[in-house]
């Protein structure tokens, strides 16, 4: 029996390979690789300009940094220098190398970040400029006939709000056209 345990120690000790294959090392022992060298981890980018933080990046990473809008309906300009940085890849502490690819989602100056990447601006609260009133008065003297409106969508109180307007002189049929505001009666209103 002492030969068979002594062989058994001979063929063990002869397959051990002097130079583990790459990888292979704490692969099959269940323990995880120390990461690579060169890697850092990724500073926090929020809120500098693009510019600096462009700067910062190329510090740690050899690949052009990937700028975007960080609304989906606006359009990054191409004079982005300015922009503030509202979300990165990867994310702040995370370990990056030099083949790291880095994104960072942009807004032009003076605009809030959304409340995630990709997210939708509201449109601007301008005010459309104004329209003539388009709703005639009430008190039957321009509603359809010789001397109605006749459809129209124009509406002018007085003869100085249609010059006003450069809808004067109406004829008879136009918009904005009422009896009121023609005096003579002659089917053209403000024309004197």
């Amino acid at each position: 029996m002492a030969a068979v345990v002594g062989a058994v120690l001979v063929l063990g000790s002869g397959c051990e390979d002097p130079a583990p294959k790459a990888g292979a090392a704490g692969a099959s022992a269940g323990v995880a690789s120390p990461p690579a060298a060169g890697a850092a981890a990724m500073p926090s980018l929020v809120g500098q300009k693009f510019t600096d933080a462009e700067v910062t990046v190329k510090t740690l990473v050899t690949k052009a940094v990937e700028a975007r809008s960080a609304y989906g309906n606006v359009q990054l300009a191409a004079d982005h220098a300015a922009w503030a940085v509202c979300f990165q890849t990867p994310a702040a502490g995370a370990p990056v190398e030099k083949a790291s690819t880095v994104e960072l989602s942009l807004v032009a100056p003076g605009q809030a970040c959304p409340d995630k990447a990709g997210g939708v601006l509201a449109p601007s609260k301008t005010p459309a400029p104004p329209k003539p009133k388009s709703s005639p008065p009430t008190d039957g003297g321009s509603t359809g006939g010789d001397g109605g409106v006749g459809g129209s969508s124009a509406y002018y109180k007085s003869c100085a709000d249609a010059k006003a307007a450069g809808a004067a002189p109406m004829r008879r049929g136009q918009p904005g056209y009422r009896e009121a505001l023609d005096r003579d009666k002659d089917g053209i209103a403000c024309d004197k």
